[in-house]
Order: structure tokens, then sequence, then C-alpha cells
């Protein structure tokens, strides 16, 4: 309803199995996903969801164990909420959800060279590592892309956040460290060593400067 109110069209699933259902015929702008429901929990609901699309997600839950919350993440939830909370509040989510979804205008230069194991595309939204197409989720092509535009200069947690997940988040430093480790597991050669993404310790994170050409 009080989406309805906000303009949203809504469509509403009873569980896991209908839910996939929607999600192919309708093809919504973003989908939210309850954590406990009958036969199917939210938790493989979103798995299978991510085996055909990309939409954002958003995780409700009774739980606010942190391990529920890494587990939403680590399966490919954009958010997380943890119930009680205001409907105010979840209209101001999946705004912020959205908005990330939108990839910003792309830089200048249509394709970045980093080095010879790493190429960005960002009008083609292709990231090519060693030779093969690294699949990046919308979050962390944001990510990146920030980064990227960024290259040889600190940005802080606060700035990062506010910019990819929007200012309602700026406090939320580990949904940055979540995303951080996700783009070194698929960009960097080890990840415990990185060469691309520099975390400068209690400041931010800067992406190693790029050769002049």
């Amino acid at each position: 309803m009080n989406l309805e109110l906000e303009e949203f069209q809504v469509f509403t699933a009873s569980g896991g199995e209908e839910a996939l259902q929607k999600v192919t015929k309708e093809m919504p702008d973003i989908i939210i996903l309850d954590v406990m429901m009958p036969e199917m929990d939210g938790f493989e609901t979103l798995r299978r969801i991510r085996e055909v699309s990309t939409t954002p997600v958003i995780m409700l839950t009774v739980k606010g164990d942190e391990g529920d919350k890494v587990r939403g993440l680590d399966l490919g939830a954009d958010d997380y909420m943890t119930k009680p909370f205001s409907p105010k509040e979840l209209v101001s989510r999946v705004r912020a959800v959205l908005r990330r979804a939108e990839m910003p205008s792309p830089v200048p230069k249509t394709e970045i060279r980093v080095d010879e194991n790493l190429s960005i595309d960002f009008n083609r939204r292709k990231v090519i590592v060693r030779g093969t197409e690294a699949h990046l989720r919308p979050t962390e092509f944001r990510l990146l892309y920030h980064l990227v535009s960024n290259a040889g200069q600190v940005l802080t947690h606060e700035t990062l956040l506010r910019r990819v997940w929007g200012y309602e988040y700026r406090d939320e430093d580990q949904y940055l460290w979540l995303y951080i480790t996700y783009l070194r597991r698929k960009l960097e050669e080890d990840p415990k060593h990185p060469r691309y993404i520099i975390g400068e310790r209690g400041i931010g994170y800067r992406f190693t400067e790029l050769e002049k050409r």
C-alpha cells in the first residue's frame, strides 16, 4: 500500500516459487524479498533469482544476525533491512537501490586499459580480466566506476558509501568492505595482495594510478 501511494506498481507473491514466476513474467525493476517464507526461504529464492536475473533485491527479515546479513549480500542481495522498520524507510531504501542500479554517465574515454591483465569499457559495461569477461553486479560496477574515475586518489569510506549507495548509507561500512572484497575476488590475481584496489587503513580506498597514454 505504501509503495503504491508513492506511485510504484506492485506485484505480490506468497512464496518463493510464485516469486520466481513473477520475476520472469513481470520483469520488475526491484524485488523486495522476505527471508521467512513457506517451503522455500528467501536465501534459496534469492539464489535462484540470481541464476536468471540481475534485478536489484532488498531482503527483509526479523533476524538481525550479522551472519544472515553477510549471507544475503553474498548471495546477491543489494540491501538488507531488519524488521521492524517504517514504511518511509522502506520507500527511501527502494529509491536508493533504484538509483544505484542506474549507471552514471561514462567517463570521457570509452575503454580504459589499466594494464595487460585488466581493461574496462564503461559504455558497454564490460570488464575484461586476463582475457575473460568478469560479470559484475550493478553495485559492483558502480563502485568500480567511482574508484576508476578517481584513479590515484583516496576516496574516503563515507564518500564511497554516499556516491555508490546513497546518503542514507554513509555509516554502513560493512557494505563497502564486502563489495570491495567482491571486486577484488573478480579483478585481482591475488585478492589478499591487491594491485588495483588499494586500502588506506582508517581512511578509504584508491584505485591504482592509470598510465598516461
